[in-house]
């Protein structure tokens, strides 16, 4: 047994309100923001623990000395560059995707670091920054006395 279902043409248009919600939804929910020239965000994940702020930054392709690393305030900056290869005449490319040029990447961090005692490694194309946080604001341990 099948069943029949009226087609209402009005339930299927899409309303305008409806229209603007995805286009803001598509316009400002990318994870990446790319060009041919240039890496605007490089993918980033932050997390913290009681003791640091721990930022991975996925960077495939360039070198550890391509990479600037600056903390100001609360402001951690990832900015650099990668040379693109020689491009060569003879090719014939059917499918360009590999990035060169700049990128930067300003996160805030979260709370309070001492930049003096952070560490950068690079490993892989992934870049780990640890940030020890400042003492102040580390969580404290209270004890209860019973009388």
């Amino acid at each position: 047994m099948s069943n029949i279902i009226r087609w209402e043409p009005a339930r299927e248009m899409m309303t305008l309100r409806e229209a603007m919600d995805r286009l803001f939804d598509d316009a400002f929910t990318r994870p990446l923001s790319m060009s041919n020239t240039a890496w605007s965000v490089p993918a980033v994940d932050m997390y913290q623990t009681d003791n640091e702020v721990v930022v991975k930054a996925a960077l495939p392709g360039i070198k550890a000395d391509e990479v600037q690393i600056n903390v100001t305030g609360e402001v951690l900056t990832i900015k650099g560059e990668t040379r693109q290869e020689n491009e060569t005449k003879e090719k014939t490319y059917h499918m360009r995707e590999q990035r060169w040029g700049t990128f930067e990447r300003s996160l805030v961090l979260p709370t309070e670091v001492v930049a003096d005692k952070a560490k950068a490694d690079f490993e892989d194309g992934v870049l780990t920054i640890t940030l020890p946080k400042a003492e102040e604001v580390k969580p404290k341990s209270i004890s209860i006395k019973t009388k």
